[in-house]
């Protein structure tokens, strides 16, 4: 079903679906050909679309995963089931992190983003919650109440461990402002991808849309990297 709705999803907004372990270059290729397409179709129209930046952003292929710092406040927000959360303390903890951003009325971006996730949320399994956090924030607080996101990530498939965070305006934006998401203009924000870990503070960003496969490799070297400090600690403990 999550397949199904991934499919669909970039199927309805023109977007090639890379197989998996599709080489960067053939994406870009795809990516390449769709710019054309839009380019064409929408000269005339951009400026009367309010989507035109999301629209350029769906054109071009995603880039590599850039190493980033971010300033994460421990600010209280609100999960999609109404509970006051800490962002840092109760959210991120010392967990890997995926984590990407989008407002339930969007119809650019923001489906292609929560498809990816959910595709994520395949991959990782009984993963997903213990070693791994989904994380999407909407940059919609003022209409994306946790009921509305609630209702929204459950026609998208979102189980238990994929948490949906809103709260007061000044406060959800102080947040996107640390993780260098926040637009004057939501309409207009950037299509991106967080992969961290809570635990050393090292994160990336991916521009774009990556692949589920990019996402995982992220994910995966980020347990590796636990795995083989836990090693080297145990033997210098000896």
């Amino acid at each position: 079903m999550r397949k199904t709705y991934l499919i669909l999803t970039l199927a309805a907004l023109g977007l090639p679906l890379a197989a998996p372990g599709a080489t960067a270059e053939e994406t870009g290729h795809e990516h390449h050909d769709h710019e054309h397409m839009h380019h064409d179709q929408g000269q005339a129209g951009d400026a009367a679309d309010p989507h035109a930046a999301h629209r350029a952003q769906m054109a071009k292929p995603a880039e590599a995963a850039q190493a980033t710092d971010l300033d994460f406040k421990d600010l209280t927000l609100v999960d999609q089931d109404g509970r006051q959360v800490r962002l840092v303390s109760d959210v991120i903890g010392d967990r890997i992190v995926v984590m990407d951003f989008v407002y339930t009325t969007c119809t650019t971006v923001c489906p292609v983003l929560t498809a990816l996730l959910s595709q994520v949320q395949e991959r990782l399994g009984d993963r997903l919650g213990t070693e791994v956090l989904l994380v999407s924030m909407t940059v919609d607080p003022t209409r994306d109440t946790p009921e509305r996101l609630k209702a929204y990530a459950e026609d998208r498939g979102a189980g238990p461990g994929w948490v949906w965070l809103t709260g007061a305006k000044p406060t959800v934006e102080s947040a996107l402002d640390g993780l260098g998401a926040y637009s004057p203009n939501f309409e207009e924000h950037a299509a991106m991808v967080l992969v961290g870990d809570g635990r050393t503070g090292q994160w990336s960003r991916f521009f774009g849309f990556p692949s589920t496969d990019r996402i995982m490799e992220q994910v995966d070297a980020l347990v590796a990297a636990r795995q083989s400090g836990h090693q080297h600690e145990h033997g210098a403990g000896g």
